[in-house]
């Protein structure tokens, strides 16, 4: 893979935030008299922008949705984003890619401000030349906007851009801007989700990722 500028999501793409995503989004709910105690069951929540899931799967009207945002990050700038973890092989994967002289970007529907701080403090800030995310309002929470954004913020080239994402809406936006895009299926993304777009590249693992620059 050629490609000298490389996007990366952050959910489930570099880091697995399960623990922290799922109990805010359980906190957010208690605060609107919703119980859920299966925190499986929240796991659809992560990848997507919030305020357009909380809308999508328990019927809120925006106001009420934008309620639970609020409620949901009471808890999560708190504590819920050092609820996480980097996947096994990250770190080295990006060693992998500086060493080759890319330039790597992380582009999220999380807002920034969390972003920075999660890459932060898992210490692989210093990898990416600029983290992009959504504002607290939502602007750019939705993925075709963020990467267009991006790229014009960059002046990025997109037939020398990769897209990498474990969601549809990392390859949506991708393919929207002319980028081509790798889905790995290590993430939250079900390989059916992720088939139904067509990637131009599709990993199972985060070592076959590595393993197809390292051939480069």
């Amino acid at each position: 893979m050629h490609y000298q500028n490389i996007l990366f999501d952050l959910d489930g793409t570099l880091t697995d935030p399960r623990e922290g995503i799922t109990r805010s989004i359980q906190y957010a709910l208690a605060k609107l008299g919703i119980d859920e105690p299966d925190l499986s069951k929240l796991e659809h929540f992560i990848g997507p922008p919030l305020l357009q899931a909380f809308m999508q799967f328990y019927g809120f009207d925006e106001a009420r949705a934008w309620e639970a945002v609020n409620h949901y990050r009471e808890r999560f700038k708190v504590t819920g984003l050092y609820e996480n973890e980097v996947f096994e092989g990250v770190i080295e994967l990006l060693e992998t890619l500086e060493g080759q002289g890319r330039h790597l970007y992380i582009a999220t529907s999380k807002p920034w401000e969390f972003a920075r701080e999660i890459a932060r403090h898992f210490n692989f800030a210093r990898h990416f030349k600029m983290i992009y995310g959504s504002e607290l309002d939502g602007t750019r929470t939705n993925k075709v906007e963020l990467i267009k954004h991006l790229l014009a913020e960059e002046g990025l080239d997109p037939a020398q851009t990769l897209m990498i994402g474990d969601r549809k809406h990392d390859l949506i936006g991708a393919r929207t801007n002319g980028l081509d895009c790798v889905a790995v299926g290590y993430g939250f993304g079900s390989r059916d989700e992720l088939a139904a777009e067509a990637p131009t590249y599709h990993f199972d693992t985060l070592a076959q990722l590595h393993e197809a620059f390292l051939r480069t």
